[in-house]
């Protein structure tokens, strides 16, 4: 059995929060030689980042990777539309899935994989404003649980 070498470059820590997370997917990247070299520096953003089904693609838009230092006139455009790696059916899949109403696919992390970057998108619902309270409410509540078990047992 081969163990996995994963790094992790870039997390988009906002999805949780903004999104209801229903089904996740790993997916290669087609990038350019220089953007390999800044990503693996860590020079990638995918905050604003969203993946679109289109002509039986999928495209990830708004991702930013900052041009290469030392690559001159082979850099890139840092935030143009980058293909990314699917099986056919896994595409099909992921196009029913974001027909219906308020789905979306964003990325939640962009790592290394073996020498490969790999991002993890993740089919995603939109939260409300009043289960994003809920959720904070819920964190804070089991947070003073934790904090008054540790005062008691010390």
């Amino acid at each position: 059995m081969k163990k996995e070498n994963v790094k992790v470059l870039a997390r988009n820590r906002k999805a949780r929060h903004e999104y209801f997370i229903e089904d996740t997917i790993e997916a290669g990247l087609v990038l350019k030689g220089t953007e390999v070299k800044s990503i693996r520096q860590g020079k990638v953003n995918i905050q604003e980042a969203y993946a679109i089904v289109e002509n039986g693609e999928v495209h990830v838009y708004s991702m930013h990777i900052s041009p290469y230092e030392q690559g001159n006139i082979y850099n890139v455009d840092p935030i143009r539309k980058r293909k990314l790696l699917l099986h056919k059916r896994e595409i099909r899949r992921l196009g029913s899935l974001i027909m219906q109403k308020g789905y979306t696919l964003i990325p939640l992390s962009l790592y290394l994989k073996d020498g490969l970057v790999k991002m993890e998108l993740a089919v995603a619902k939109g939260k409300k404003l009043y289960d994003k309270r809920e959720a904070i409410a819920k964190k804070d509540a089991q947070r003073r649980m934790e904090q008054h078990m540790s005062e008691k047992y010390r």
